[in-house]
């Protein structure tokens, strides 16, 4: 094989595996906390990760002043209960005055967490009580709406738009969550519920990636004809 079939090759795989490692990464980004960092937890957050409404009181009345105290990732009792969907705990915290939007040291919000994992209950306890849908998250500067148009949770990126989630942020890697819901999606029924939600809610369709394409253009070459006919039929705005 010739060297430039060598470079085409590596070109190939790049356009391929790109948005597939940038996934990948986004995932990793956010972890629960690990069972030996549970161990290690001040009374707080372990209070907060066992749903523990007594011990939760007790320490908060301990120190009122420890309620966004941060763990050695920055997390506070609050995204530790978003993490362990401790929602009594979420409430309990909630009321005492802790900061809904508070960011880890990877810049999640405990709604951008609940997003992730696909968990509409305690995405929709969060909103009701304040928490902001609006919030630039993550290293990539993106928002909850990018992620979970991105996974394909379409439950998630209902509620999001209702909420009032920018529909067309553009994140450091140049998508929108339409984009992302396209590149970084597989095609099937969650991403297609994902891009027509945004679709119906007026998301612009204009924006494009850094190479000049628009969402259209992306489903088509990715091969998404459920997608393409999504985005052909969209109302032009």
């Amino acid at each position: 094989m010739s060297k430039r079939q060598d470079l085409r090759r590596v070109l190939s795989a790049a356009v391929v595996l790109g948005p597939l490692l940038i996934a990948s990464t986004a995932m990793r980004a956010q972890l629960p906390p690990s069972a030996s960092e549970v161990r290690g937890f001040a009374p707080l957050h372990a209070a907060a990760h066992a749903g523990d409404g007594g011990r939760l009181a007790a320490a908060l009345k301990a120190d009122p002043q420890a309620i966004d105290s941060r763990d050695a990732h920055g997390r506070t009792a609050l995204h530790v209960a978003t993490f362990a969907r401790q929602r009594d705990a979420i409430r309990q915290l909630a009321a005492a005055g802790a900061n809904l939007g508070a960011l880890d040291n990877d810049r999640y919000d405990a709604v951008t967490i609940a997003a992730v994992a696909d968990d509409e209950e305690t995405l929709a306890l969060l909103l009701s009580l304040g928490a902001s849908a609006r919030l630039t998250t993550s290293r990539y500067d993106g928002t909850a709406l990018i992620a979970a148009a991105h996974l394909g949770h379409d439950g998630v990126v209902r509620q999001l738009i209702k909420a009032g989630a920018p529909l067309d942020h553009v994140n450091n890697l140049h998508w929108t969550a339409a984009i992302e819901a396209v590149v970084l999606g597989d095609g099937g029924p969650r991403h297609q519920a994902c891009l027509r939600a945004l679709v119906d809610a007026g998301a612009n369709l204009t924006l494009t990636d850094r190479d000049g394409r628009t969402p259209l253009q992306l489903a088509r070459s990715r091969g998404f004809a459920a997608m393409v006919r999504i985005l052909e039929t969209a109302p032009q705005r």
